[in-house]
């Protein structure tokens, strides 16, 4: 068990510097130079997701944050390039570490605190009870949702590096059982299973970005 994770682990190091962590940046060596130089394709494609992407976050924020979905935005672009990097042999997956989920979602959760506390102290004290809640249950009501408001980093970060790592994990096992196998037949149902779940996974790696960055958002909308 500790060698299945001990792949996850970042152990490539230069002068006690972990190297793995620098895979974040290795994804910029696979864009075109035609991407920056002129529209193709991949740049349409892009500007067809960002602007839809746009689009649904300028609907879920308030007039007020104008300018706020090219955060989101640039958040989702960053942990769907790290988790589609995590795809490829030998590379390590940054996305599926505490670390770096943590990183995303503890700052971006303190700011919103810190400016909703400030700007909308009334409106944070409300949001802790619910309309029409009965006056016995309002104690009750006060501790759920505060537990529930300081355990959103934590649920976020969890979430994405739990359904990163659980993926990998499983196409770790099943491609160490391939040398293992005498019958061609079995082995042909492995690598087929194993496409499968490479296919399987890059829906996990699109989903969770998304939901990642949905979530923000609705937290954002809730401080105004």
């Amino acid at each position: 068990m500790a060698n299945l994770f001990s792949i996850f682990e970042p152990s490539s190091s230069i002068f006690s510097l972990s190297v793995n962590w620098m895979s974040a940046l290795l994804g910029l060596m696979f864009i075109p130079y035609l991407y920056w130089a002129s529209p193709s394709r991949w740049s349409f494609l892009w500007s067809k997701i960002t602007y839809t992407l746009h689009k649904e976050f300028k609907a879920l924020l308030s007039s007020s944050h104008m300018g706020t979905s090219m955060l989101f935005i640039s958040l989702f672009s960053l942990i769907v390039f790290n988790n589609f990097l995590g795809l490829l042999p030998y590379v390590f997956t940054s996305s599926s570490h505490m670390v770096m989920t943590l990183s995303l979602s503890l700052p971006l959760w303190i700011t919103l605190m810190i400016s909703g506390w400030i700007n909308h102290t009334q409106h944070m004290f409300a949001h802790l009870v619910p309309q029409g809640t009965p006056f016995v249950l309002m104690p009750f009501m006060v501790l759920i949702e505060t537990i529930s408001n300081v355990i959103r980093p934590g649920t976020l970060a969890v979430r994405l590096a739990a359904n990163m790592i659980a993926g990998h994990l499983l196409l770790t096992l099943l491609g160490n059982t391939g040398p293992s196998l005498a019958s061609l037949f079995v082995l042909s149902i492995l690598i087929f299973s194993q496409i499968l779940l490479l296919t399987l996974e890059s829906a996990v790696a699109i989903i969770q970005s998304y939901v990642f960055a949905v979530l923000s958002t609705l937290y954002t909308s809730e401080i105004n």
